[in-house]
């Protein structure tokens, strides 16, 4: 019987020029790996939208976040960033309403890191960005970008409401600009805004909230501001139908004015004889600081067209608008920056 001879297949004995060589290989081959890992991951950052974006430009960061440059936006954030870890409630589609009354509870984060998810929360802000805008330009979900929005709305809330706003006398008389040098004792100026809401469906609910003014239904706060630009009060919202007069009476400015101070109001505001205290009307025009404060303190709450079923919510993210001023750090009044 004739034997043949079958070739193996395989090659079990390696000699160790081969082991030391397939070794080589694979290293190189993991190197290649790596380099291509990082380049993806390289490519996938610059598609997604962030702070590596915005950080070389102060006016793109100024645009989408209303503060001045990267530097300012920074500073803020490790003001709050130990509040993020420690006290940050997660709004879920399931704690939406038990997680307002709680400020210990944490929930998991989502997959974008902290500071992301504040930077999104500003664009939302600042910029009126919609939610669905958001969710693409940050690579998640809708309703992810909805929660971030009301998780941060309620945090800020409740951080910077914690913080004293309304400033003694003595500071404020420091920080006096010299514009207000005929009004020393000027304490803080007052005025009345409205935001956009849509229309109700109800008549009874759309008269309420329908200005005049405006000619639209609104929702009307009063903000009060230092001579100087600092935002120093925030009322609550009211219904747009509302004089500003009565939201002057309700809003509780009452009990921290004093004899001894001076508030500056329009022509218009007559609350003189309401206030326990100095009333300026007209005193300062649309040429002065206090005109410039006016306009730019307005410019910052730019809260767009409001669903009037989430007041609650609007309430707070109008309140952090206000709050979000004293922290931005730009020159509200453009002379002002050539002295800085």
């Amino acid at each position: 019987m004739e034997v043949v001879a079958v070739a193996a297949d395989h090659m079990y004995h390696v000699t160790p020029e081969r082991a030391s060589g397939m070794a080589a290989e694979i290293d190189a081959m993991q190197l290649k790996l790596n380099e291509m890992e990082s380049r993806i991951e390289v490519l996938t950052l610059r598609q997604r939208f962030g702070l590596h974006r915005l950080e070389g430009s102060n006016s793109d960061f100024r645009f989408f976040t209303r503060f001045a440059s990267y530097q300012h936006f920074m500073a803020f954030w490790k003001l709050v960033e130990p509040a993020v870890n420690s006290k940050m409630v997660r709004i879920t589609s399931t704690n939406k309403t038990a997680s307002s009354s709680s400020s210990t509870v944490s929930h998991p984060t989502t997959k974008l890191p902290p500071i992301e998810e504040l930077l999104l929360f500003l664009m939302h802000l600042s910029v009126g960005s919609l939610l669905q805008d958001l969710a693409e330009r940050f690579s998640i979900h809708r309703s992810t970008a909805s929660r971030i929005v009301s998780t941060w709305t309620h945090f800020l809330y409740c951080l910077l409401g914690s913080q004293r706003l309304w400033i003694p006398p003595e500071v404020v008389r420091a920080h006096l600009p010299p514009e207000f040098s005929a009004f020393a004792d000027t304490h803080v100026v007052l005025d009345c805004t409205e935001i956009f809401c849509q229309t109700p469906s109800s008549l009874l609910l759309h008269s309420e909230v329908f200005s005049s003014y405006k000619s639209h239904t609104t929702f009307k706060a009063m903000i009060g501001m230092a001579p100087h630009g600092a935002i120093t009060f925030v009322s609550g919202l009211y219904a747009g139908s509302m004089s500003d007069r009565e939201i002057f009476k309700r809003s509780g400015i009452t009990k921290l004015l004093q004899p001894h101070m001076a508030i500056t109001v329009d022509k218009g505001f007559l609350v003189d004889n309401l206030a326990g205290c100095k009333a300026d009307a007209g005193n300062c025009t649309s040429e002065s600081a206090c005109g410039e404060v006016h306009k730019e303190g307005k410019r910052e709450q730019i809260i767009r067209h409001t669903n009037t079923s989430v007041c609650g919510n609007i309430e707070e993210l109008f309140s952090v608008a206000c709050f979000l001023v004293n922290y931005q750090n730009g020159p509200l009044v453009k002379a002002w920056a050539t002295q800085q």
